[in-house]
């Protein structure tokens, strides 16, 4: 075969291969590596929130030829905040995904709080919302040279959010759209406690330039939620519930 006849095959194969992309999901599993999140009565969250991930992005894989996934972790590897919004921007992302398990202050002494909660970037004048930020902010703590790299920002401090009640996010009605749909399929797929869509200042949340939101599965200190967040059927529901919003959300962006 001619030296001109392989390079055109070559080219013909390279196109047929190529995947034309038109949508880019970015998936944040919440935690890893070093930082295992929130501990459970026998599990950790990091672990909690990598299976939901992977199995979510799968049935997008499966489902949605045009839709490119993309992981922030695909094991358990520690992964900073800003480095996790980064992997999205850098990739041109459509849409930013964080999934996280939730706990009470009561840690492993157990609580009878339950129920599922999505979160986009805002205003976070409830305690409860803060409490919830500056837990899975707190990360960043275990990062080199933090206070230098998030220019101050200390995430115990109330005073350190004020700069959330002055940012405009421009993609906040596509973020609460997603975040509502997530709650609704939570409840309707999954037979979970729908506590709501919500707004507070997660630093994973404030450096993506598209829509995002932060997913709380359940409490993993509430010992039936933490049975059915490592279950298989746990598993294949919340990843599902999720799959569904995306799927809507997708269809019917306009």
């Amino acid at each position: 075969m001619k030296k001109r006849n392989i390079i055109a095959l070559l080219i013909t194969i390279l196109l047929c291969t190529t995947k034309a992309w038109s949508y880019t999901l970015v998936i944040d599993a919440g935690h890893g590596g070093k930082d295992t999140g929130a501990l459970g009565f026998f599990s950790k969250e990091k672990d909690i929130n990598l299976a939901i991930a992977l199995a979510f992005g799968k049935l997008v894989e499966q489902n949605f030829p045009d839709v490119k996934v993309v992981y922030t972790r695909k094991k358990d590897t520690f992964i900073e905040l800003n480095e996790r919004a980064n992997i999205a921007n850098r990739n041109k992302a459509d849409l930013f995904v964080s999934i996280h398990t939730n706990s009470t202050a009561a840690g492993r002494k157990g609580t009878q709080v339950h129920g599922t909660e999505t979160y986009t970037l805002g205003m976070h004048r409830a305690a409860d919302n803060l409490a919830v930020a500056k837990r899975e902010n707190s990360v960043i703590t275990l990062e080199a040279n933090y206070e230098e790299k998030y220019e101050g920002f200390d995430p115990r401090s109330s005073e350190s959010y004020i700069i959330f009640e002055l940012m405009q996010d421009v993609y906040m009605q596509q973020s609460v759209k997603f975040a509502g749909l997530v709650q609704q399929q939570f409840a309707s797929h999954a037979g979970r406690v729908n506590k709501g869509v919500y707004q507070a200042g997660f630093l994973v949340l404030r450096n993506t330039s598209m829509p995002s939101a932060l997913i709380e599965l359940g409490y993993i200190n509430n010992r039936s939620e933490e049975q059915f967040l490592n279950s298989q059927d746990g598993i294949a529901k919340m990843s599902r519930s999720i799959y569904n919003a995306f799927k809507t959300y997708k269809e019917n962006k306009k």
